[in-house]
């Protein structure tokens, strides 16, 4: 039993001090995040746990990588916040080409440790707008602008004059910069072609943490991806605006012919799980409320002209509503372009919308004036066969699978059993017969 107790020993003392050993690599650590997408809370917890991660593994650097058209002030500054006050070293690199650094993004760019661009990336267009994408009022604009822009100065103030009337100007007057005009400008320090080339750069980097000064050795970094894990792709996700207005659309949808075929369940929850998922990105996405008005206006056209046909009038001047109310609700004239639904969406998913309740209005029309399934009226004219004779005393006929009494009518052949009989006429439970 002895060597079983070795080996068992051995095995429990690897398994406790084989993280450590991995810990103790020689190759220093630079962790990899990729924030694209808006400034929203999902975004936040995200950049929040990269950040706790490269503490919690004593990472050489975390790189952000941001392309972003902006987002929540609130978010920004708790953003903002967390980079200021991370022991580990935080570059913001916005990347890759083509990318940019707007509005919120432009802030939490000035907040890294470090602050880099790819080529052919912009930044700036960092004025204040409210939570539906409009203008602020003048005496609120006021405010919230001299607020960013301190924000910007304090940011700022280590990278030289140049650098902070810059910045200003992207928050007072929209400005925006393109990569080699904010390193001309000491707003960046670096213009890097990727990640390798970045971390290239670093190398020999003094950085002003939270814990004091400390120089970069990068060079020989390991790069690791830190990625989005689910729960913070899919609430990312449910902030892009096309998204949300695709699910509230098919959400109403379900809903609603849960609403007219009662007894089903499958139709009634799916849409009620859209209609919440869509509730969600519309409080954190900035969207106008006035045009919820006309999308709900246009609902109520749909299932009146279903209720009283208008031969299409209503269903047309709903479909009218709810596209406009979709362009006025996620289409802001201050929303940036990315966070912007396509007009073309709008107006096809209007349509199809639209053409569907067409649809149902025209079935039920042809229901409402189709001949009765059931009832009396349908057994006339129905044949069947004669389980015994039948005269006008009475009778059994087998009806299709009913077993009826019945007499033979007046002016019909005698019945034999057996013989084929059609249904003239239907007194109660009683049917009038004649031989066919």
């Amino acid at each position: 039993m002895k060597p079983f107790r070795i080996a068992f020993l051995t095995l429990f003392l690897l398994a406790i001090f084989s993280q450590p050993i991995h810990a103790q690599s020689p190759e220093p650590l630079a962790l990899v995040m990729t924030a694209d997408g808006a400034i929203f809370p999902a975004m936040q917890e995200y950049i929040e746990r990269g950040i706790k991660t490269a503490e919690q593994r004593d990472a050489e650097l975390l790189v952000i990588q941001l392309n972003t058209p902006g987002g929540s002030v609130d978010t920004m500054n708790q953003i903002i916040e967390a980079i200021r006050s991370s022991t580990a070293p935080v570059a913001v690199y916005v990347s890759p080409r083509g990318a940019w650094a707007a509005s919120a993004g432009t802030l939490i760019t000035l907040a890294g440790h470090a602050a880099a661009m790819a080529p052919q990336t912009t930044i700036g267009s960092a004025s204040p707008v409210d939570s539906s994408g409009s203008d602020l009022d003048p005496t609120m604009k006021a405010k919230e602008t001299e607020a960013l822009a301190a924000k910007a100065r304090a940011l700022t103030a280590s990278r030289g004059e140049e650098a902070t009337k810059l910045a200003e100007a992207m928050i007072v007057d929209a400005r925006s910069a393109t990569a080699e005009e904010a390193l001309a400008a000491r707003l960046v320090d670096f213009i890097a072609k990727d990640t390798d080339d970045l971390l290239e750069k670093l190398d020999g980097f003094t950085v002003q943490t939270n814990d004091g000064p400390r120089t970069l050795h990068t060079s020989n970094a390991r790069a690791e991806a830190l990625n989005m894990n689910f729960i913070e792709q899919l609430l990312l996700i449910l902030t892009d605006s096309r998204i949300v207005f695709l699910l509230g659309t098919l959400g109403f949808i379900l809903i609603w012919i849960e609403i007219s075929s009662p007894g089903g369940w499958v139709s009634g929850f799916t849409g009620v799980v859209c209609l919440a998922l869509s509730a969600y990105g519309l409080g954190i996405i900035p969207v106008n409320w006035f045009g919820m008005v006309f999308v709900l206006t246009a609902f109520v056209l749909f299932i009146l002209d279903v209720q009283a046909p208008t031969h299409g009038a209503l269903t047309t001047a709903g479909v009218v509503s709810f596209i406009v109310g979709a362009l006025v609700l996620f289409n802001s004239p201050i929303t940036p372009p990315a966070m912007r639904i396509p007009a073309p969406l709008v107006v096809g998913v209007g349509v199809v919308f639209g053409a569907l309740f067409f649809g149902i209005m025209l079935l039920a029309l042809r229901m409402r004036h189709a001949p009765a399934l059931v009832g009396e009226e349908t057994l006339v004219g129905k044949t069947g066969s004669a389980r015994t004779s039948v005269d006008e005393a009475g009778g059994q006929v087998q009806l299709m699978s009913e077993l009826w009494s019945a007499e033979s009518a007046k002016g019909s052949e005698k019945i034999r059993k057996g013989d084929e009989v059609e249904v003239v006429e239907v007194k109660g439970l009683r049917l009038k017969v004649r031989k066919k």
